[in-house]
């Protein structure tokens, strides 16, 4: 059994830091609180999924002013709380009082935060982990011709897809449901299988100029090979197991050697097979999960059969679900297992490498397929500067632990729970239809401008690697320095609460940089909030109702670009260092540069 926590807590104004030792073999923690005399209750974020967090600080901005609250936190062991005890033992209850009405913390410094960078000082190559893929709607929809906001959806979303890759760096997309009937790739003649990938070709021809490699997710089910033809996903599929379990690997077989002799071995080694698309869940998978893993197991095997030097890999299950399971299975019939798949929405994904460590197999790399602010297409929160520190939040989070963390989707050129109804409508994209910049990409293109190496820093005050989270940067064969710095929380229902109380999670960020070896540097200092860099502002400013004139398109797309604080301009170091000031109101991000 693992130890207890040792719980500490911070009150600062308008939130409760809590923070604990991380215990060994978790890979995630529950933060409980209890109002008053009331009941220990999960804190509830709003995220809509997982509410574990991978691990602490973890700010509290749901608490109501002027409360005594007991906090403890406990850790979990398996984030599938439907199997077994998942859970370790609790910490000791801590008790504190919440901060005062009007946000008023009662303590020195309220407010304020300091963070100090050692530019002199590199720790270690920076991890970004956004480059390894991004979602996309099925990728089919690159042959549509059907227009939207007055652009055809297989070309908007190319597009897209093309400055993902060209803006983010990102190498691949996931192919999602690249197996379904709307590409044709199944059929039976007297009984005789056919199999035609002329639409799969034509997918990846039309996917070839976006610079992207494809995840191929096989799924979903060709109505032909069903077991239950009723059980409809979408027009692309439906979400029953296979009929014939051999005819289903026959098809797999066929598909990837076909794959690897169009593209050739070395190409395709670059390229990953990911095994369905949420089985866990009833919409997407009819069996049981014997079934799935079952179908695991066959499919890993075709695979392999068919090009050794494909990655394959699986569950891609819903709020991590079915791990513990599914690695027991893998490792009790030898199936191939390069990857392990998963998703979350609403948090930052927890640490599963002790759960792999577990199960014998410690260093498979971690693929997060999907992962966003909510599982809720249509959400307002999808379009907004909070959306966009939370995705800063969970890819500093994940970097170095994790393989890739998937943003869904690069495009709100997205079909499969209805078509874009106006420009701004809480789509999943990073980019909206006409392919301008939501808040979230402007988070992952700050993040991508910052240097090879991470630096040492320091960071103190009220909110200090909670709310306010750094990554500091440097090129030591340049001197660039570049440090992203934001203010952020993972609870949702802030966006619901009045403009006076947000700005009780306001900061001010007291930035020195010191070790500059240079005599002088040009700074430059780009922001990100509600109103600045904001697409969703911009057009309410615009006036844009359901879909912009083509007056307010030329706007719209003059102003899509991350927005200088001021010019930038020339300082001098003094013995070594440079003093900002960052003002960072809930929620916003800032990217400090300076260039020798």
């Amino acid at each position: 059994m693992p130890p207890r926590p040792q719980v500490r807590v911070r009150v600062g104004r308008g939130q409760v830091t809590v923070d604990w030792d991380p215990v060994p073999g978790a890979v995630g923690y529950l933060v409980h609180r209890a109002d008053g005399d009331g009941p220990a209750r999960v804190v509830d974020h709003r995220g809509g999924d997982l509410l574990a967090v991978p691990g602490p600080p973890y700010p509290d901005t749901t608490v109501e002013p002027g409360r005594s609250v007991r906090y403890a936190v406990r850790p979990l062991l398996d984030p599938d709380r439907s199997d077994a005890e998942p859970l370790g033992p609790p910490s000791e209850p801590v008790t504190t009082w919440s901060p005062g009405r009007h946000g008023t913390a009662r303590c020195a410094g309220e407010g304020q935060v300091t963070l100090t960078v050692r530019a002199h000082r590199p720790t270690g190559p920076l991890h970004r982990p956004w480059r390894d893929m991004i979602g996309s709607e099925h990728l089919s929809l690159l042959l549509c011709r059907a227009r939207v906001g007055g652009e055809e959806m297989g070309a908007g979303l190319a597009a897209a897809l093309g400055r993902v890759r060209r803006e983010l760096g990102v190498a691949r997309v996931r192919a999602h449901g690249i197996l379904g009937d709307d590409l044709g790739v199944y059929r039976e003649v007297d009984g005789v299988p056919v199999h035609d990938f002329t639409g799969v070709d034509a997918v990846l021809d039309a996917l070839a100029p976006t610079g992207l490699r494809p995840v191929l997710e096989l799924s979903f089910m060709p109505r032909a090979l069903a077991r239950d033809p009723s059980r409809e996903v979408t027009a692309a599929g439906v979400a029953s197991p296979p009929r014939d379990w051999d005819r289903w690997a026959g098809l797999v077989g066929d598909l990837v050697r076909h794959l690897r002799d169009r593209v050739g071995v070395a190409e395709v080694r670059h390229w990953a097979v990911e095994v369905w698309n949420e089985p866990d869940l009833d919409c997407f998978w009819t069996g049981s999960r014997a079934d799935y893993l079952r179908l695991y197991e066959v499919t890993a095997h075709a695979v392999r059969r068919a090009c050794p030097e494909l990655p394959v890999g699986g569950p891609a299950t819903a709020a991590t679900r079915w791990i513990a399971p599914f690695l027991a299975h893998v490792e009790a019939t030898g199936a191939p297992l390069d990857f392990l798949s998963t998703h979350v929405y609403g948090s930052p994904p927890v640490d599963l490498r002790p759960l792999l460590a577990r199960h014998g197999r410690a260093g498979t790399p971690l693929r997060w397929t999907e992962w966003g602010p909510t599982p809720t297409h249509f959400a307002p929160v999808n379009d907004t500067a909070w959306a966009a520190a939370f995705v800063a939040t969970g890819m500093r989070s994940a970097a170095g632990r994790v393989a890739a963390l998937s943003c869904w989707v690069a495009s709100d050129h997205f079909e499969e729970l209805g078509r874009p109804p106006a420009l701004l409508h809480g789509g999943f994209g990073l980019l909206s239809v006409g392919g301008l910049a939501k808040p979230r990409f402007w988070a992952l293109w700050m993040l991508d401008q910052l240097a090879e190496w991470e630096t040492e820093h320091q960071i103190e005050g009220d909110g200090a690697g909670s709310l306010v989270r750094a990554w500091p940067s440097i090129d030591p064969a340049t001197g660039r320095v570049a440090v992203v710095v934001w203010n952020g929380t993972l609870d949702q229902g802030v966006l619901d609460r009045p403009a006076s109380h947000r700005r009780w999670l306001d900061r001010r960020v007291r930035l020195r940089i010191e070790g500059l070896a240079a005599s002088a540097y040009r700074l430059r200092h780009r922001r990100l909030d509600d109103e600045t860099s904001n697409l969703g502002a911009t057009a309410r400013r615009l006036g844009v109702t359901a879909w912009p004139s083509e007056e307010q398109w030329a706007r719209l797309r003059a102003a899509d670009r991350l927005a200088d604080v001021h010019p930038p301009y020339r300082v001098t170091p003094g013995d070594g260092a440079v003093d900002l000031t960052v003002p960072l109101p809930m929620p916003s991000m800032s990217l400090i540069e300076l260039v020798p």
